[in-house]
């Protein structure tokens, strides 16, 4: 059960590095988004220049809400994890059934903050939606962390818990 818990708290640590990052100089991310912004092609042969000016205020703002996300996602969802992980300790459950729901959260947990982290980080060039299309596969892996949330969820209602301080209630 380590392994799983180790993940979890890399997810969370992601999330608090890139906002101590925030916090020492969010110009790095914000001229990276202006620099991806010239890059982009749909965007630059926009000719009305106050129209394509517009378009890359727009364009900046959402792209700098995503590594916004990512921070947001990979620190609650690192929290969420963590916490049905410490609880998945008390289900009575076989190991290979915990492990499976352990690995299956902690991994799909920590991936899927990544979408937001790469469509900030490619979809000022490639295109927002285009980003997002070319990383769905981290996004898929939130799905596995549901499913299994889903998995542990079961266990815990179909199997008994363990008394955590049973030997002090015998005192």
């Amino acid at each position: 059960m380590k392994a799983p818990l180790v993940i979890s708290l890399l997810g969370m640590i992601g999330g608090v590095i890139i906002s101590i990052v925030f916090g020492a100089n969010e110009g790095i991310f914000k001229d990276k988004i202006k620099a991806g912004l010239l890059k982009n092609e749909k965007i630059q042969s926009i000719a009305d220049e106050g129209a394509r000016a517009e378009k890359m205020k727009v364009e900046s703002e959402k792209n700098w809400r995503y590594y916004q996300r990512y921070h947001f996602h990979a620190t609650g969802v690192g929290s969420m994890t963590m916490a049905v992980l410490l609880f998945l300790g008390f289900v009575t459950a076989s190991k290979k059934q915990t492990l499976t729901a352990a690995y299956m959260i902690s991994i799909g947990g920590f991936l899927y903050p990544f979408v937001w982290l790469f469509a900030g980080i490619y979809g000022p060039e490639m295109g927002r939606n285009e980003a997002k299309e070319a990383f769905a596969l981290f996004g898929y892996m939130g799905g596995v962390c549901l499913v299994g949330m889903i998995f542990a969820a079961f266990l815990a209602i179909t199997k008994p818990l363990k008394a955590p301080f049973q030997s002090w209630s015998q005192e």
